[in-house]
């Protein structure tokens, strides 16, 4: 049975409104405008580090523009003042070998899948390490997302490494509305494609198809 996110969020925000020391979360993120409504939303209730590790994206100057899109958010948005910011370096290996063989897939398939398993494995890594409370991502916000796959690997990780996972799906209430708001407003640069080779791909095929 497909789960209700929100409303599990929505009970462990009701848990720690009223705790005397906000708890600390590492907060993955993708990009700024994803981050946006995430960070407006839960600076209230958590202590935030932005984490930036997306080894799926290409190429390098890519990675490097989002970074700073993100870094310059952080600077602007009262929301998110006094969030911390880790930009892991880019390193596009991880990427690569859980790509391989898997190349011709499309967007939303098994390589997505294995993606975002990266992707939240070097944050519940971190979560671990660095003493956080939960770990949690800002990718449940894209409508392109599969909020049931990301929790489901954000369970079996929190069991893994022993870190709470804070279940989301972020579109939920119009946060997807809500972040292509403040993007405008921040004039954030929104990419036309996910992050990595095959979306670009898949992205300009569907462009091509619109035009015919």
């Amino acid at each position: 049975m497909k789960q209700n996110y929100q409303r599990w969020l929505d009970r462990e925000l009701e848990r720690i409104e009223n705790a005397a020391v906000k708890p600390k979360l590492l907060l993955h993120v993708c990009c700024a405008p994803c981050s946006s409504y995430v960070l407006e939303y839960l600076s209230r209730y958590f202590d935030i580090t932005a984490h930036f590790y997306n080894p799926n994206i290409a190429p390098a100057a890519e990675y490097h523009q989002r970074a700073e899109e993100l870094q310059r958010l952080l600077r602007e948005m009262p929301a998110a003042q006094g969030v911390d910011c880790t930009i892991v370096p880019y390193d596009p290996s991880p990427f690569a070998v859980i790509a391989a063989g898997r190349e011709h897939l499309p967007e939303g398939g098994e390589r997505c899948t294995e993606c975002y398993r990266i992707r939240l494995e070097e944050a519940a890594k971190t979560a671990k390490t660095d003493g956080y409370d939960y770990f949690t991502t800002t990718l449940s916000i894209s409508p392109l997302k599969d909020a049931e796959r990301l929790n489901a690997i954000g369970a079996a990780l929190s069991e893994q490494y022993g870190v709470p996972y804070l279940f989301s799906d972020f579109k939920k209430r119009e946060g997807y509305k809500r972040s292509i708001l403040l993007s405008a407003d921040y004039n954030l640069y929104r990419q036309d494609y996910c992050g990595c080779i095959y979306s670009k791909r898949d992205a300009e095929n569907r462009k091509k198809e619109h035009k015919e």
